[in-house]
């Protein structure tokens, strides 16, 4: 059976993505329960109406459920599919994104994530979404 890599080793990896680190991506958990990345907003990750971008959700949750698809089946994997529902505008100082796998084979795991904004101190969910991951074919 697999060793799961440890926080540190985990924060390494998203340390050597160009774009995790100039998003401004943290790593928080990475555990049995689940993989955590953090995201402190700025101005560069709005849109035209002052909510954090799509996309930059897109980013985060495709990053979690990798991460957290990464635990069962190892380093080597990509994201086969996202599918990300946005439940209302996120805005606010954070977004959390937290990812677990529901199900996995040898070769790919499903995963869901839960993205919230911290406004003012208060938490609440802005998106929802699931994952498929899959080992990187040799």
């Amino acid at each position: 059976m697999m060793t799961s890599p440890s926080l540190e080793d985990a924060q390494s990896v998203l340390a050597s993505q160009p774009f995790s680190t100039m998003m401004g991506t943290k790593l928080s958990q990475y555990d049995d329960e689940g993989v955590t990345l953090e995201l402190e907003l700025t101005q560069h990750h709005l849109q035209q109406h002052g909510y954090v971008h799509g996309g930059v959700q897109c980013y985060l949750a495709d990053n979690a459920l990798t991460f957290a698809g990464g635990q069962k089946l190892g380093p080597a994997v990509l994201t086969a599919g996202v599918n990300l529902t946005y439940l209302r505008p996120a805005a606010g100082e954070k977004l959390i994104a937290r990812a677990s796998v529901q199900a996995a084979t040898s070769r790919s795991a499903v995963t869901q994530v839960e993205i919230s904004a911290i406004k003012d101190g208060q938490e609440y969910v802005c998106s929802v979404g699931s994952g498929t991951i899959s080992t990187m074919r040799k």
